[in-house]
């Protein structure tokens, strides 16, 4: 891909092989749909008409089951035919679809969001061809495919440009959801789910070989649910999710904010929210009518809308900036009494600076359980002991003290508890302090 002038980036590299993989697995997938219509005696539609399918525009094959070079389009017959038709064609999918939560659905929505960036026919034609040699029926490839897609947009996630926005580290991640415990027959929610980060790893924690068809079921299609308002992100939650054998991902792609809480219905609500909710932002005037609480922080608006969206007794865990907890202006002290009077706020887990590469913030991961007031909070804080960098990032082993103090709420040297009586009911501050560390 580097060959080619129309790409510049990884974001590029990772935008492009997204749509080209997506194509691919269609195929797969509708053949071995195919197969199993076929076995039950039934009649299989399937979603692409002939002439679009991956077989007949992008690797026709001879006998033996190579790629017939002379059939196959390349050159500019190609770029033309992907701009001029394929892509016309798969946008038209989203007006006709029925369901948001369907595959067709999904192709229109993609299509609609990417354009084709190659400008050299040759350099897609050998993008093609490695593709093609990749297999997307057996179990063993896509979990390889997944680990190279994570390692993409963790690249990405260090590209600059945003990147950042993409990427959450997946052993913080993997730490609130040991904490979380889900179980299946819960639903999870992500309104903010970005590359789907949250989601692929809470499949993962919830997959087991010992799952009866009956629970199968319940995890590909009544679990977990992501809303993403950037495109190029949208894509990269439903691909990645894809790679991690979810084959319908329920990933919608809209401003989740622009959703008013209080309209918020008792069936639209979820047992667990896991959430990296973005920083900053400052949303539109119109968009703050959505919320009690009105703030141009988005991380506070999205809070607010993750407390909403919880069922009663429903757990939540989110990566917020630290100075949540401690900021003075009426936003933030209206919110901290609102999580703290609404929710038991059980544990407070207080990151090390570098946590976030390439962001300059330092963030703090809240857990709470919504119907119960809090009556005192677990703080944990975070030190691995070295600094976090581009060379040297947080991993699981980091986390374990954390996750094994977590459950009985220890006192350790890192660890403590402040009880909510003793805190100003004036400010609700709920800032860390260590009363085991040294005066600094």
């Amino acid at each position: 891909m580097r060959n080619d002038e129309g790409l510049a980036s990884e974001l590029d590299y990772a935008e492009q092989t997204s749509w080209l993989l997506f194509l691919k697995y269609l195929d797969d997938l509708e053949m071995e749909l195919q197969d199993e219509a076929e076995l039950e005696g039934k009649d299989y539609q399937p979603i692409l008409d002939a002439e679009y399918r991956w077989d007949v525009w992008a690797a026709p094959k001879k006998a033996n089951g190579e790629i017939d070079h002379s059939v196959a389009m390349t050159g500019q017959d190609l770029i033309d035919y992907v701009n001029g038709e394929l892509f016309p064609y798969l946008k038209g999918f989203s007006a006709s679809a029925e369901d948001a939560d369907t595959l067709e659905y999904k192709v229109g929505e993609i299509f609609s969001e990417i354009a084709n960036r190659f400008r050299s026919g040759y350099s897609l034609r050998e993008v093609i061809d490695i593709i093609d040699t990749l297999d997307f029926g057996s179990s063993k490839a896509k979990h390889e495919l997944s680990d190279l897609y994570e390692t993409r947009i963790k690249r990405m996630g260090n590209a600059g440009r945003n990147g950042g926005e993409y990427y959450t580290p997946r052993p913080l991640i993997r730490a609130m959801i040991k904490v979380v415990k889900p179980e299946i027959g819960e639903t999870i929610y992500d309104g903010a789910c970005g590359s789907a980060g949250f989601l692929c790893e809470a499949f993962e924690y919830l997959r087991r070989d010992d799952l009866s068809a009956a629970e199968w079921d319940t995890l590909q299609n009544k679990t977990f649910y992501g809303q993403e308002k950037k495109s190029l992100a949208y894509v990269l939650g439903v691909m990645n999710m894809v790679l991690h054998g979810v084959e319908a991902p329920k990933i919608r792609h809209t401003n989740t904010l622009a959703e008013n809480v209080m309209d918020i219905q008792p069936s639209d609500r979820h047992d667990i929210v896991l959430a990296n909710p973005p920083f900053g932002g400052g949303e539109r005037k119109e968009v703050q009518q959505n919320f009690p609480i009105k703030s141009g922080e988005t991380a506070y608006l999205f809070l607010q809308h993750f407390i909403r969206k919880l069922k009663a007794g429903g757990r939540g865990a989110i990566v917020i900036k630290n100075t949540f907890l401690s900021n003075t202006d009426n936003a933030s002290v209206e919110l901290r009494k609102e999580l703290l009077t609404s929710c038991n706020l059980h544990t407070v887990l207080d990151c090390p600076g570098g946590t976030f590469q390439g962001a300059g913030v330092k963030t703090v991961v809240l857990f709470f359980e919504k119907g119960a007031p809090t009556r005192q909070v677990w703080y944990y804080q975070l030190d691995p002991g070295r600094s976090l960098g581009k060379t040297n990032p947080l991993n699981d082993d980091d986390l374990a003290e954390f996750v094994a103090l977590q459950s009985d709420k220890a006192d350790s040297e890192k660890s403590w508890v402040v009880k909510v009586d003793d805190l100003d009911q004036t400010t609700w501050d709920l800032s860390v302090r260590n009363p085991h560390a040294p005066e600094e």
